[in-house]
């Protein structure tokens, strides 16, 4: 009896992410121009998102049956692959933590610019949005082209609208880049996780983990590498080191590629067949 076919709509999954950073963007720019404190944005955030958890939590999957006592597997080494999607994690998400972290700051703080506060606010807002969209498609475009082509193109135009953004004297131009960022990078990292899923399905869920264990480390990592680099050098200037990250993803997102046999199917290519 064959396995069933599991659906796989990843990317989409991650817009529910970028969905929040965007309603999150929007709520902190219109507080802002409310004049009110942060401690009171903070807590009105925390009630409604204490409220949207106790919603949601009836429709959590629960665990059923009998724990499964079989012996653990044997510790095996990391793959090669595995740890080079490792480190294309790291430096996506790297590039989404400065995002996080520094967009807002760029626009309100950088030279000429001299957005206003709730303005600046609106350029994780764009970058949120952009990324949102992005991944809704994203599945598509990965079905269409091919998880390779996803990440070759998204990491490309990542990279151009990050140097756009650094080095735009106008507020205007920079939220482009911004929003250019999102779009790029929607669809890197739900290919990466998918394609360590996929590498081998005895040990899907330990590669998956290490891939997105030092992705996430290199989201906390951004904002970190890139306040030191201020003292030296403009902020415009240090976001090309993000930049040239998504360049060098790009020349590197051959490892994406199924492996031959993987059976990677997304979830509608699997509605399709049945």
């Amino acid at each position: 009896m064959a396995a069933p076919q599991v659906s796989i709509d990843l990317a989409a999954f991650h817009a529910a992410f970028s969905l929040g950073g965007v309603l999150a963007a929007l709520a902190g720019a219109r507080t802002l121009t409310w004049g009110w404190s942060p401690a009171a944005t903070f807590a009105m955030t925390a009630a409604l998102s204490t409220a949207v958890g106790a919603a949601a939590a009836p429709a959590l999957l629960r665990s059923g049956g009998t724990p499964d006592t079989a012996a653990p597997p044997a510790r095996r080494r990391t793959p090669r692959r595995i740890r080079g999607l490792a480190v294309l994690a790291f430096m996506i998400m790297l590039c989404e933590g400065v995002a996080n972290d520094w967009s807002v700051l760029h626009l309100r703080d950088l030279g000429d610019l001299g957005a206003s506060p709730g303005t600046a606010a609106l350029a994780f807002g764009a970058f949120s949005a952009a990324m949102t969209g992005g991944r809704l498609l994203a599945d598509r475009l990965a079905a269409r082209h091919g998880p390779v082509a996803v990440l070759r193109i998204g990491s490309s135009l990542a990279a151009s609208g990050l140097t756009v953004a650094a080095l735009s004297p106008w507020a205007a131009p920079a939220l482009a880049g911004w929003a250019v960022l999102g779009a790029g990078l929607s669809g890197a990292v739900p290919q990466l996780f998918s394609a360590a899923g996929h590498h081998d399905r005895e040990s899907s869920g330990a590669n998956v983990s290490r891939v997105a264990g030092l992705g996430y480390l290199g989201m906390l990592a951004g904002p970190a590498v890139i306040g030191p680099l201020t003292r030296a050098v403009p902020l415009g200037l240090t976001l090309l080191l993000p930049a040239a990250l998504c360049v060098a993803a790009a020349a590197a997102a051959g490892l994406v590629r199924p492996r031959p046999g993987a059976g990677l199917r997304t979830g509608r290519e699997t509605e399709a067949r049945t």
